[in-house]
């Protein structure tokens, strides 16, 4: 009721004025046409007294215009008189208009009041269907919307603890990365005194043949040169449709250097039959032990740790044919012991304890493959059997964080270890893993519902997913996003941060014809 009494107040209020404008308009025209009037016949008085000054003769002419003169005041009366007539003629027609809408402001009133009165009953007749599904729901539930309620939001608690957590820790990480600014310019330093070389060499397991025969020969009458061979060295020997090459393949990367440099000899020689072959084998692993044995007591001297047991240097001496991520294992020992000689000084602690660590943190690798348990835990064993310094066996055991840290000498060798690791050049993924790892995040990204495409950019450092704009709204993206993340961090294993973006486009087309 309140809109139509402000829609009658405003009616009345312009017939009003209308009224108000009438009135006043036929008093000034009446005034005007008095005035008007009177200024005539003072006019005609003037004339006619001038005529009668001036002669008798011509006051029937001045009659004569005197009379034109009333007619025309006369006229001119009668023209807004009429001006005056058509106005109020026009203010009638607009009173009749207004009550016309006055008319149909009222019935649309009254079918408003219909209207409101049957969604009322449409508001009461819904409201009354949602209580009967919400109790539907919950006896289908077996939980009242107080207890759903209450579970949700302990998972949504969940999320945003987990959330917190992860955010915890990126903020803590960067305020440690101001306090440890005098960290990184030591770590440079030692890079730049060390200064050793990109990535070292890869034991290859392939073998160049001078033709295509060699194959036969090698195989030999029935297989039994390849047998005889594969059984004394303790190898696997894959002849394929390689052209001119055969591959040997054994996880043992010293019975795989003896066994190709048995065939690199055999070949040359030519002479390929089994009583050969085992005598070959038999002077190249002692060649090899020998090599072993020189390059253990080389990697001693170039780390300046003198005075270890002859056992350790020649277990030491074979990493010299082991690799990982295309980094030579020996190398690897010597640049860790090096880098943390460099921050010991650095940091006043004992240099030839740090030496000794780093040069055989990873003493296990050479034998891990014989032994159950971890290689950090197989080194320092050997290590300890073999009369190495307690320190040392302990940064060697607590180079991965397996027993707990005891000197600051081992926390120098694992920042030592991780540099060595980490420095540009120093390592290298092999283009087949490098594909899966990215095959498998894209993979990871595909899994999700309303995902439309993902690419594994930036060398595998960011996912970027395309979502369907008509299944992922702006809140699924971002939960999309955490999801991801979250199924990366379970599923896969690699440095660093994988950053994950989701990109939700709505594109609207038309054409101008």
């Amino acid at each position: 009721m309140g809109l139509f009494e402000n829609i009658i107040f405003w009616i009345v209020l312009v017939l009003l004025e209308i009224a108000a404008a009438a009135v006043i308009g036929y008093f000034v025209i009446r005034s005007l046409s008095e005035q008007l009037r009177r200024d005539q016949q003072l006019k005609a008085e003037t004339i006619l007294a001038e005529a009668r000054e001036k002669a008798k003769e011509i006051e029937l002419e001045a009659k004569d215009k005197s009379l034109q003169i009333l007619q025309e005041a006369e006229n001119d009366i009668n023209r807004r008189r009429m001006e005056l007539s058509r106005e109020e003629d026009r203010l009638q027609k607009r009173r009749a208009e207004l009550d016309q809408r006055s008319d149909r402001f009222e019935q649309r009133e009254q079918a408003l009041n219909k209207r409101q009165s049957a969604l009322d009953r449409r508001a009461n007749e819904v409201e009354k269907m949602a209580q009967q599904q919400l109790e539907e729901l919950q006896r289908v539930a077996r939980m009242t919307m107080e207890e759903a309620r209450s579970l949700l939001l302990q998972e949504a608690e969940k999320e945003a603890r987990n959330d917190m957590a992860r955010i915890i820790r990126q903020i803590e990480t960067e305020a440690r990365m101001e306090g440890e600014r005098r960290a990184r310019e030591l770590v440079a330093d030692a890079i730049q005194r060390v200064a050793s070389d990109q990535v070292a060499e890869v034991t290859t397991s392939v073998i160049m043949l001078p033709n295509e025969e060699m194959k036969g020969r090698i195989v030999g009458r029935n297989g039994r040169n390849i047998r005889a061979f594969e059984q004394a060295a303790g190898v696997d020997v894959i002849v394929d449709d390689t052209p001119e090459a055969v591959a040997i393949s054994c996880f043992d990367p010293v019975r795989r250097e003896v066994a190709r440099r048995a065939l690199e000899r055999l070949i040359t020689d030519g002479r390929i039959h089994p009583a050969h072959i085992e005598k070959v084998l038999d002077e190249e692993q002692r060649e090899v032990e020998k090599v072993v044995a020189e390059a253990g007591e080389q990697a001693a001297f170039d780390a300046g740790v003198p005075g270890l047991h002859p056992e350790v240097t020649r277990v030491l001496g074979r990493l010299k044919f082991r690799t990982s991520y295309g980094q030579n294992q020996l190398a690897h020992a010597v640049e860790t012991a090096k880098l943390a000689a460099v921050l010991a000084a650095e940091l006043g602690a004992n240099t030839e304890i740090c030496r000794a660590g780093g040069l055989l943190h990873d003493l296990g690798k050479a034998m891990d493959h014989n032994t159950d348990g971890t290689h950090a835990m197989i080194g320092a064993e050997f290590a300890r059997r073999h009369g190495v310094n307690p320190k040392v066996v302990n940064i060697i055991a607590s180079h991965h964080h397996e027993v707990e840290q005891e000197s600051v000498e081992a926390v120098i060798v694992e920042a030592a270890d991780a540099i060595s690791g980490a420095r540009p050049g120093a390592r290298r993924e092999d283009l087949e893993q490098y594909i899966k790892r990215l095959r498998a995040l894209e993979d990871i990204a595909n899994s999700f519902k309303g995902v439309q495409q993902s690419y594994a950019i930036q060398a595998g450092r960011e996912v970027r997913i395309l979502v369907k704009p008509e299944d992922v709204d702006d809140l699924a993206a971002t939960r999309l996003a955490r999801d991801v993340a979250k199924s990366i961090e379970e599923t896969m294993q690699y440095p660093g941060q994988i950053k994950v973006t989701v990109i939700r486009e709505t594109r609207a087309v038309d054409y101008a014809k």
